[in-house]
């Protein structure tokens, strides 16, 4: 049974997929509204989705209900959404050809089929590596910049991300469908990188634009993808800005995160974080040398 709906599948092959789920892997809506702000830049264009019905306890994950303008009500549903994205001017050397994006809510139920569709669809459009952006909450203070942790089942990748600092995390417990998805696609033979950015876990405000910049930049700078930021980096100054009024206010909370900062800034005195533009200098050079091995090859 298929539990995808296409709407004008494109006829041209994509090398790179990047996903963003809701839910539990999106601490402070940060993936997701990174990920939002790149299809609304790009004008990337709906072509798929994934019926709910069988993946979702609609008494854990709700539908909501809203009013049209007309004034009738109507039902939105937990969406999973593919789109994808194509260059105006065609693609030169070091230029993106263009790229598959989905966005979705992380099902209750079924995961390994709702695992399946994804990576079906990915594989019959040609993707050869599978990104996943994800945020997560960390003991981490917002007066630092923000941490990212990553990982990729690509040995060149992992070594790419290794030397840019980006480490791997020793978690082992309850996973999230981030996980599922990369054990079907690297089973399918696609390779799977993860880039989590690390959240201030007493800043409650969503989105956190902060994360959703530094995600954002590295994942459009690494795979070449003309996205403005300058939106977004507005957005994120002005957060910057909230939360320091706010904590002002707050001695408590204050007194909280000069510990943390104490802490974390001893935790890398003897492995300081890179700057992000060497974080993205490592990954371009990373793809550079892909791209003369000719990896992911002309669509």
């Amino acid at each position: 049974m298929s539990y995808l709906n296409l709407h004008g599948k494109p006829d041209k092959k994509f090398d790179h997929l990047i996903i963003a789920f809701a839910g539990w892997p999106d601490a402070g809506e940060s993936a997701t509204s990174s990920l939002k702000y790149m299809l609304r830049d790009l004008g990337a264009t709906k072509f798929a989705d994934i019926d709910p019905e069988e993946f979702y306890d609609f008494t854990q994950e709700r539908p909501r209900s809203y009013r049209t303008r007309d004034g009738r009500r109507r039902v939105r549903w937990p969406s999973n959404e593919f789109y994808y994205w194509l260059p105006q001017q065609p693609a030169t050397s070091g230029s993106s050809k263009g790229a598959l994006f989905f966005m979705g809510v992380e099902p209750n139920l079924k995961w390994r089929t709702y695992s399946e569709t994804i990576a079906n669809l990915a594989l019959d459009l040609g993707v050869r590596t599978v990104v996943h952006m994800g945020a997560l909450l960390d003991a981490v203070p917002h007066t630092r910049q923000v941490k990212l942790t990553g990982s990729s089942t690509l040995p060149l990748l992992q070594e790419a991300l290794e030397s840019a600092n980006i480490g791997t995390s020793n978690y082992q417990g309850p996973t999230g469908i981030s996980t599922s998805v990369m054990e079907t696609c690297t089973k399918k033979g696609m390779s799977y990188a993860s880039l989590w950015g690390h959240t201030s876990h007493y800043l409650q405000a969503a989105p956190n634009y902060r994360v959703c910049y530094t995600l954002a930049d590295t994942i459009s700078r690494i795979l070449q993808l003309p996205v403005n930021l300058k939106e977004l980096r507005s957005a994120a100054d002005k957060f910057d800005q909230e939360v320091i009024q706010a904590i002002g206010k707050d001695d408590q909370l204050e007194s909280y995160v000069k510990k943390l900062e104490d802490r974390y800034d001893e935790s890398l005195a003897d492995s300081p974080m890179p700057e992000p533009a060497d974080v993205v200098r490592e990954l371009e050079q990373f793809l550079r040398s892909e791209q003369r091995r000719n990896f992911g090859g002309a669509s």
